[in-house]
């Protein structure tokens, strides 16, 4: 961006900056690292949205950040389709801190288009404005959310008429649309009182949940007779804050599961999520109080669903009374297996199952005993959305979609991962083992005693501002110029460079294959003994991510193999970073 000082000072003399901004900005007048930042560059629009700290610069979720990209995502909509005036765009917004105002900030940018805006009432998970999006027949769809990151951020992400994130290809043009936009400062925006008077922000509310319901209430494998039982499963459910608090137990209740117990701390929705350290259902702790009231009531099935409830965890009671948090990757081949199960072996044979280069192997090996087809896509819920899409127009079945962090869809009704769809499924299957009289640990076992036991890890390091953005590129340019020839004493056979789209075969004679997916910035090692490890900079937040998979002989030869990988990758990255 240049000279942030002078981005800096053009904020500062601003004379129409936003009141709480201004207040914002005169206590970092200080504080030079901080206003570097926060102004050093724009906040970037990336494949999906953007995500970002709240507060003051270009570098911050503000209403100025949100102005400018729904200034280019506006201009983008409209130089591509004439009827999207008509269409509108869809808005729906989770429980964060400036999550409605940013909605109908970008109504009122909108409204300069005469797009008309339709916004939810109040907050509404991810999965429902996807669903929104194909409901209503809207051109595009917004979400405001920054998933389960900590209390201080927010986000942006855009959906396209398909009720899918947007593609890479939509992405690159919506980029560099908002990067024409000069700054946000300076957008022209409509107030919301002549919005709604010249009908361009209609206000939305039962009418898409009731219709959502509905089609949830068709995913279930049970047959009429089992949905009308009495089901004794014991489930504790917390929202950990967030969307899922009213459409869960009313998802649940369609079911006949009346034996539901809502985290009470946790049940009302707040922006600080001040129970948790972190919102986030992959996390031991973010189980604490749902423990507590399991334990209490004997529950047999504990359920806590993200902030903008698209991710799923699930912890289950075992043998010996203690509660396991399952893993995503755990979750979700028990969720294929049963589906698969109870699905028709005529839709079995022209059906897909979709799952992403860092998600188990052991989905393809359930899917292969089916005799379904597995896809694997890039990491993101996206590029599986978009199969699915394909999958609409050449009549293939779509079965399920999963990834390892903790995203599962169930139906195409809605294009995102969804954590309502998966909280149902999640519970019948349950019930099902438990009325054999087996937990899902038992189901999960059974799948490793027929497959291999297949165990997978990831590594998350944090590395922040402007030096930690240096140390990311830094890994990884150097592990594509030095590629591993080995990791723990397993050899590698195959590198995968998702940059350039190459496979190289390591052997006697070394050949090169073309990876048929989008370029993304991601390395693979397949080694020796079934087992992998990735490299990958996340897309959303400051960290480098490397994933790890294994089969091993036995559970306790795959988490020997397991903790072993993981000790040299994390070895091998902090000697590059210090070197």
């Amino acid at each position: 961006m240049g000279d942030w000082k002078k981005v800096y000072e053009r904020w500062d003399s601003f004379q129409g900056l936003d009141q709480v901004l201004r207040n914002q900005l005169d206590e970092l007048k200080n504080d030079e690292n901080a206003l570097e930042e926060a102004f050093y560059q724009e906040l970037t629009f990336g494949t999906g949205g953007m995500r970002g700290i709240l507060g003051p610069g270009t570098n911050r979720m503000n209403i100025y950040s949100v102005r400018k990209a729904v200034q280019g995502l506006a201009n983008h909509l409209m130089a591509n389709d004439s009827h999207t005036k008509e269409r509108g765009v869809v808005i729906a917004y989770d429980s964060r801190h400036m999550s409605q105002e940013f909605a109908i900030e970008a109504a009122k940018v909108l409204g300069m288009f005469d797009i008309k805006t339709y916004i939810f009432s109040s907050l509404r998970p991810t999965p429902v404005l996807s669903f929104a999006v194909r409901h209503l027949g809207t051109k595009s769809g917004i979400m405001i959310t920054a998933s389960h990151n900590p209390p201080e951020y927010n986000g942006f992400k855009v959906y396209n008429e398909d009720g899918g994130q947007i593609t890479l290809e939509d992405a690159s043009a919506i980029i560099n649309a908002v990067q024409q936009v000069e700054e946000g400062l300076t957008v022209e925006v409509m107030e919301q009182a002549e919005l709604e008077e010249k009908g361009l922000l209609e206000w939305i509310d039962e009418e898409v949940d009731n219709a959502y319901l509905e089609k949830l209430s068709r995913i279930t494998k049970m047959d009429s007779e089992t949905i009308a039982k009495e089901k004794d499963l014991r489930i504790v459910f917390s929202p950990l804050h967030g969307t899922a608090h009213d459409l869960v137990p009313r998802g649940l209740q369609q079911l006949n599961f009346a034996n539901v117990s809502i985290v009470a701390e946790q049940a009302e929705p707040d922006p600080e999520f001040s129970t948790v350290e972190s919102p986030n259902p992959e996390e031991d702790a973010a189980f604490t109080l749902a423990i507590k009231q399991g334990r209490e009531q004997n529950a047999d099935i504990l359920l806590a669903t993200d902030p903008d409830a698209d991710r799923l965890g699930v912890a289950v009671k075992g043998e010996d009374g203690k509660y396991r948090l399952l893993t995503g990757n755990q979750l979700g081949v028990l969720l294929l297996d049963y589906i698969l199960s109870h699905t028709d072996q005529e839709v079995l044979q022209n059906g897909q199952t979709l799952k992403t280069i860092v998600t188990t192997d052991l989905g393809e090996a359930i899917a292969d005993s089916y005799g379904a087809k597995t896809t694997t896509t890039l990491t993101g819920f996206k590029f599986i959305a978009e199969k699915i899409r394909e999958y609409d127009e050449t009549g293939e079945n779509f079965l399920f979609g999963f990834e390892e962090s903790y995203g599962y869809l169930v139906s195409g009704f809605a294009r995102d991962k969804d954590a309502v769809q998966a909280v149902m499924m999640t519970c019948e299957m349950a019930y099902y083992w438990k009325e054999k009289g087996k937990t899902l640990i038992d189901a999960l076992n059974i799948l490793y005693e027929k497959h291999g036991f297949y165990l997978e890890g990831i590594t998350q390091l944090t590395l922040a501002g402007i030096e930690g953005s240096a140390k990311i590129k830094k890994i990884m340019e150097h592990v594509r110029a030095n590629p591993f020839q080995e990791i723990a004493g397993l050899r590698v056979e195959k590198f995968e460079d998702y940059l350039s789209s190459e496979r190289q075969i390591i052997g006697e004679s070394k050949t090169t294959e073309k990876i048929d997916l989008p370029k993304e910035n991601v390395l693979k090692f397949m080694l020796e003994q079934d087992s992998w490890v990735c490299l990958r900079p996340s897309g959303t937040e400051p960290k480098i991510k490397s994933y790890y998979g294994v089969c091993g002989k036995s559970y306790e030869e795959s988490e020997e193999v397991l903790a072993s990988l993981q000790s040299t990758i994390e070895q091998e990255v902090d000697k590059i970073i210090k070197d």
